[in-house]
């Protein structure tokens, strides 16, 4: 059964910047788009930057274009989310994910496994 554990969630200022990355395990990693969520209170989930599996092309929503990088390394099956230039409306649970085969990036049907998330709040 596959396995995803975030890491690096925290509190940092509007302005900063902060890395979160993604622990992968029990599934072939190398064959799974991977992807970032998050969901902030009283709102829905978002897809907010998907990666496909050779890192060929990536994905961004558009309130995070410019600001986010996603990226992968298959060798140790991780993957990361380098946000910068944070806002308080990116205070959010983060969660990242996998998708194996035909796929509708960023749409979370699309997606098999899903780790517990990271807590990231923006604030000063």
């Amino acid at each position: 059964e596959g396995k995803l554990v975030e890491s690096g969630g925290g509190l940092v200022q509007p302005g900063g910047s902060l890395r979160l990355s993604c622990s992968a395990s029990g599934f072939t990693f190398n064959i799974y788009d991977m992807a970032w969520f998050r969901q902030a209170p009283g709102k829905e989930r978002e897809g907010i930057a998907s990666v496909s599996p050779s890192s060929d092309s990536a994905l961004y929503a558009d309130s995070v274009k410019g600001r986010f990088t996603i990226s992968r390394d298959n060798t140790n099956n991780t993957v990361s989310l380098q946000m910068n230039l944070l806002k308080p409306e990116d205070t959010a649970m983060y969660t990242c994910a996998a998708a194996f085969g035909p796929t509708v990036p960023l749409s979370a049907n699309s997606y098999h496994y899903w780790g517990q998330g990271a807590q990231v709040t923006v604030a000063s």
